[in-house]
């Protein structure tokens, strides 16, 4: 592997990497200078109500060997008549009207304002009212659990595999769910989903639970067997004030466990989470959730503007979404930390990977706490040393290059880092570099053999 930097004030040379990865290529446009690397992996830089309905849910469908796709997928979405004319920008984010099959859940019919129902939402029905049958009041909790048996209600197709439940703002990458699926026996009984990423919530509700937010799945056979025993399980367990965990304790007198999911993101933080987002795990990104609690997720953008950006990049290719690439520039010096789709960093220093790959803290955690830890990962902590800050670009754009079958990602810079240069690994500074481009292959990133890093 070649590569080639042509800075108009620096000079020319070349220097070859080994590496068993398909050929990429890195440029990085600056102000007045322009470099071109080749680099390894998917990364490379260019240094921009409806009535009770008495439908009966159908019998699991015959074992089959054909491999899952969406069709064989339903989502259940609870939301708020309230809240829907803001969070629905989440939701149609990600819904493929006609394509997409499920209902979103309402607590009332929907007011006069929010008719006549678009197509670009998915279609509502109105919650049953459980007051009555759990002799309370307050049956949100409860609500969000009996929505699969409402689900399982008004299915009447055959290929119907696993339900999907969330909130109406969460967000789906549904062409990776399908791919996480298409592993699993859907005959069988399976519950999928994650962990807050909170210890508290976890210590408080269950570390053995899905939660919901960032999207709790179903196989058809477990979730048939959890609706047929709903109403029973729901007042044997009336006193639990949490959807999460109720769901969890009757799925467990059924007799399954949580199989966890590192791509299922409940995002239990305030503040800016772009440390997570840069340092995703290299698991397929599944969930999102809690948009309206935390900052947009890009700069100068508010929520639905920074949702849109974020769906623009996973249009293209879903499977490499915010995963994290790293790759060391021994020249000048530099890594660079890419998470596809999202981000990309440039460090002025030789950065160990197992540093990298740790978030930066940037948010704060759901509830303030007296001490550490708070998080179910390692973080390290934000830095103004000019050894350890990095240049910080991010997506900007994508195109699909026809005539070298690849994509394009390109990531700006963000601010001026404001900082002077690394001293200690040579004064190399990256002040100059304005944009990163990311040559990718218009192929899944699992139909790729090649290195996860690359060497420089």
């Amino acid at each position: 592997m070649l590569f080639q930097m042509k800075p108009r004030f620096l000079p020319t040379f070349t220097f070859t990497v080994c590496a068993l990865a398909a050929l990429y290529l890195i440029s990085i446009s600056c102000t007045n200078r322009h470099l071109i690397f080749p680099a390894s992996e998917f990364f490379y830089p260019l240094l921009k109500s409806t009535p009770f309905s008495t439908h009966k849910i159908s019998d699991p469908p015959q074992a089959t060997h054909s491999r899952t796709n969406l069709s064989h997928l339903v989502f259940g979405l609870i939301g708020s008549e309230k809240a829907w004319h803001h969070r629905k920008a989440y939701i149609e984010s990600w819904w493929r009207p006609n394509v997409t099959r499920g209902y979103l859940f309402f607590d009332k019919a929907p007011s006069p304002g929010l008719l006549p129902w678009p197509e670009t939402s998915p279609p509502y029905r109105v919650s049953d009212d459980l007051t009555e049958l759990l002799n309370k009041s307050d049956i949100r909790a409860q609500r969000m659990v009996h929505g699969i048996m409402e689900v399982l209600r008004e299915v009447e197709y055959e290929n119907f595999r696993w339900l999907v439940m969330g909130d109406d703002d969460s967000i789906f990458f549904v062409d990776n769910i399908v791919d996480v699926l298409a592993t699993y026996d859907h005959t069988k009984y399976y519950y999928l989903g994650g962990n807050s990423e909170f210890i508290l919530s976890n210590y408080l509700f269950s570390f053995n639970q899905a939660f919901g937010g960032g999207g709790i799945i179903l196989s058809y056979p477990l979730a048939k067997a959890l609706a047929r025993d709903m109403e029973n399980c729901l007042k044997r367990y009336v006193f639990l004030n949490s959807a999460d965990n109720t769901t969890r304790a009757c799925i467990a007198d059924i007799g399954a466990n949580l199989s966890p999911q590192k791509g299922n993101h409940q995002i239990d933080f305030r503040g800016d989470i772009s440390g997570l987002l840069s340092s995703h795990p290299l698991s397929p990104l599944l969930s999102l959730h809690h948009f309206d609690m935390v900052e947009p997720i890009f700069p100068s953008t508010d929520r639905f503007e920074s949702t849109g950006r974020l769906m623009e990049a996973a249009a293209a290719d879903q499977s490499r979404m915010l995963q994290q690439t790293i790759c060391h520039h021994r020249q000048s010096n530099w890594s660079f930390s890419v998470s596809w789709g999202y981000s990309a960093q440039i460090y002025e220093r030789i950065m160990p990977r197992s540093y990298l790959q740790m978030p930066v803290e940037t948010f704060k955690p759901w509830i303030r706490t007296p001490r550490p830890p708070n998080y179910l990962f390692n973080t390290r902590r934000p830095s103004r040393d000019p050894c350890e800050a990095p240049h910080a670009f991010f997506f900007e754009s994508v195109e699909r290059k026809t005539e070298s079958d690849e994509i394009l990602t390109s990531y700006s810079r963000a601010w001026p880092r404001d900082l002077p240069a690394c001293s200690s690994s040579g004064n190399h500074s990256a002040d100059f570099i304005q944009r990163i481009q990311v040559f990718s292959p218009a192929m899944k990133r699992n139909q790729v053999r090649s290195l996860k890093y690359c060497y420089c």
